[in-house]
């Protein structure tokens, strides 16, 4: 239904970049605005560094998070601790270890032991085994580990629902021709966001061919029969209802 696609539609993009303002009031009755809404400004402070609100995130959600095993407030309180010690604020830093981190020991020794290690190969170090803590995709980790967990408590499918819909349907459409310089417009294979959807779906397996007029765009069957012209090129019938003089456009 219609209802059913715009729902899809906005789950699917609410975390990726829509704005609440550009909804109707329709389509937000169609959805959870505010808890995606919740979730897109964790995104947002996470790619501009800030810790707080996916730790009041964490918070409000801890009983299901430690259902599910989440490590998510353990890894962003790993980030919070490596900045202290970026910002060369040593002793902080281990207080927040002793305050935050050493709760997690008994679960997450090895990790914590990396991390805390970062007291003496700081930033500047070029040992790769700690430099790549310091370095902007562990910030990019936090935002996939985040999305992760949304989406595992929400129910939802890591891949948005949108994408799992359209690619069902090109699963009937993909075949060979579809890739060749010569697909035809109406062919939704033809527009190269859909081709990336189709990529790594397998060629729909036709067991029996099926004649579209070049013209009419109409199957040609029993009920509208094909016409071979003296070129050699075929056509439906419903080619010579034209009230105009047919003219073979091959030729």
């Amino acid at each position: 239904s219609q209802d059913r696609t715009y729902s899809i539609y906005l789950q699917s993009q609410i975390l990726f970049g829509l704005e609440h303002n550009h909804l109707t009031v329709y389509m937000q009755d169609l959805v959870d605005i505010d808890v995606f809404l919740d979730a897109k400004r964790v995104i947002d402070s996470l790619r501009n560094k800030e810790i707080a609100p996916a730790l009041a995130w964490c918070a409000e959600n801890k009983s299901r998070l430690k259902k599910s095993k989440s490590k998510l407030e353990f890894l962003l309180r790993l980030q919070e601790f490596v900045e202290l010690v970026k910002a060369k604020n040593f002793l902080q830093a281990i207080s927040y270890a002793r305050k935050y981190l050493a709760p997690w020991g008994s679960t997450h020794m090895k990790e914590l032991q990396r991390v805390t290690a970062t007291l003496v190969f700081r930033s500047s170090t070029n040992c790769a085994q700690y430099k790549v803590l310091f370095e902007q995709n562990q910030w990019d980790s936090l935002v996939d580990q985040f999305k992760q967990e949304f989406y595992k408590l929400y129910g939802m499918t890591l891949e948005p629902l949108l994408n799992i819909y359209l690619q069902a349907g090109l699963t009937a459409l993909k075949t060979p021709f579809c890739f060749e310089g010569n697909c035809p417009k109406e062919d939704p294979l033809s527009l190269d966001g859909f081709r990336k959807l189709a990529e790594p779906l397998p060629f729909s397996k036709q067991h029996h061919s099926k004649l579209v007029c070049h013209i009419t765009k109409e199957l040609m069957d029993t009920e509208n029969p094909p016409l071979v012209l003296p070129n050699g090129y075929v056509y439906s019938t419903k080619v010579r209802a034209e009230p105009t003089h047919f003219c073979s456009p091959k030729s």
